[in-house]
């Protein structure tokens, strides 16, 4: 059930009216599970026990460690089955293909037979959501929850259980452990919220798929102009449908009365790598900053060690996020980054002499480049657009909009016309997107700029939202596609 569609408004209208009954009472808690399992279940009913597989071995881990002598033997238990769990129904295909390489080099003729069950949507969250609240325990940063029925709602609460924003115990219990009055406010900034979302993913992010599906799909029957604009309108793909799913997931919590980390804080205007991942999906780069990097020593036992930590954490943040050799570049190029630029960034000549334009372009370059390894099907493939980029003429004679000559200013202009020009019908990339990206990096310039409250006035936002209702409802996109994340 995806937000962008009427199956979910359906369901929430129903969900809703039901919700603003009990919310006050002990039925409260049993009705969001009940309607969040329902939610779930409409992917595939038997991934629902997968849902209660993690919340029950997290739950009773840690009563059996709040009674036990030896505390961390649960909470290796815990994280163990959680771990297994990932690594049976994520990674179970990716080890069996590599170790069936690996016999095959050795000379071993047998072959481990791969699973053939599709990845359970959300497993990767829900599992380190549940985990953070094991690992809190045990630290003493959080009580043990002693409701079952109120972790299970925890644990399972729809708006994030597909695709995050990772939720901490620490943040979403006590919101669920108390009666927070649902005012005109927060129905107001909810609904406000949601149009956001749905218009970042609908207008913005479907649209470009469009260019990018195409391009991507066959990246050998691109040339270098073609190849690089598929590979920017990716990273602003990604972002849209990526921060667009928070904002609706956001939206819908404040209108249940709860409140939502904010996951994205306009990352293409990061200064530095360290800022981009600051900025970036900030729910998952915490989450292994808290129980990844800091536990193995952080940046408290030297540079080499620090460095080490750094890459390891990366390299696991890009494994998190799919059982692909492509996944795991990605996290080693944004590794690389890291150690290289770490001593510049820190450096008094970064800090307070390099102009900002220049450090922000930088970053968005590197980014924008490792999105070709996160967007390949194969690491083949990715070389392949790499490799084309730089190698393959800016010269497309073959039904292209850049088969132009850049000889002078005038062909620049031409080849720009003809970008803006492209149908989208024929693979190209809209103008209208391309219109509608610009008009998103002004706001978030204002945002960060003294017009920043000229931007927060009620008039202004309501304006936005209606113009945002009208454009979804008026203009044709793309065909309605699942979530970026949901394969995650």
């Amino acid at each position: 059930m995806l937000f962008h569609t009427w199956t979910f408004a359906l369901f929430f209208l129903v969900f809703y009216a039901v919700y603003l009954v009990v919310k006050k009472t002990v039925l409260r808690d049993y009705w969001l599970v009940a309607a969040s399992y329902a939610f779930y279940a409409t992917w595939n009913p038997l991934y629902m026990l997968l849902v209660v597989y993690s919340t029950n071995v997290d739950f009773f881990g840690v009563w059996a460690m709040s009674r036990s002598r030896r505390p961390k033997l649960w909470l290796a238990i815990t994280l163990a089955s959680n771990v297994a769990l990932l690594s049976l129904f994520k990674y179970g295909g990716f080890i069996a293909e590599n170790l069936n390489a690996v016999m095959s080099w050795m000379g071993i003729e047998r072959t481990i037979a791969s699973p053939s069950w599709l990845l359970p949507v959300g497993l990767s969250f829900y599992t380190f959501q549940s985990m953070s609240y094991a690992i809190d325990c045990y630290r003493g940063v959080i009580e043990r929850e002693h409701n079952f029925i109120r972790y299970a709602a925890f644990v399972s609460l729809f708006p994030q259980l597909v695709a995050g924003p990772i939720v901490r115990a620490k943040d979403l219990l006590p919101q669920l452990q108390s009666e927070r009055k649902i005012g005109g406010n927060d129905i107001g900034e909810g609904l406000s919220l949601f149009v956001v979302g749905l218009f970042k993913k609908i207008a913005l992010a479907d649209y470009l798929a469009i260019y990018v599906d195409k391009v991507y799909t066959a990246p050998a029957h691109f040339t270098a102009p073609a190849l690089l604009l598929a590979t920017v309108a990716f990273g602003w793909q990604i972002y849209f449908d990526f921060s667009g799913y928070t904002d609706m997931a956001r939206g819908v919590a404040q209108m249940l009365g709860f409140r939502f980390p904010w996951n994205f804080n306009h990352p293409y205007l990061a200064t530095s790598l360290g800022d981009f991942w600051a900025r970036w999906h900030i729910s998952l780069s915490t989450w292994f900053r808290d129980y990844v990097y800091v536990p193995l020593g952080g940046n408290r036992k030297g540079e080499a060690a620090t460095y080490r930590n750094m890459c390891i954490t990366m390299l696991i943040s890009g494994l998190w996020h799919g059982a692909r050799w492509t996944f795991v570049s990605w996290g080693a190029l944004h590794a690389a980054g890291r150690v290289v630029s770490r001593r510049l960034e820190r450096s008094t000549f970064y800090a307070e002499h390099l102009p900002t334009i220049f450090k922000r372009g930088w970053v968005y370059v590197f980014v924008t480049f490792t999105w070709i390894f996160f967007r390949a099907r194969t690491l083949e493939d990715a070389w392949t657009v790499v490799t084309r980029i730089f190698t393959t003429s800016w010269v497309d004679p073959a039904s292209s909009p850049f088969a132009l000559h850049i000889g002078a200013l005038s062909d620049v202009w031409a080849i720009l016309a003809r970008i803006l020009s492209w149908p989208a019908r024929d693979g190209g990339l809209p103008a209208m997107a391309l219109g509608l990206i610009l008009l998103v990096w002004v706001y978030q310039r204002l945002r960060e700029s003294v017009l920043k409250p000229v931007v927060q006035l009620a008039p202004v936002r309501v304006a936005m939202v209606i113009i945002m209702i009208l454009y979804v409802a008026l203009v044709p996109s793309g065909q309605a596609q699942p979530f970026i994340y949901f394969q995650f």
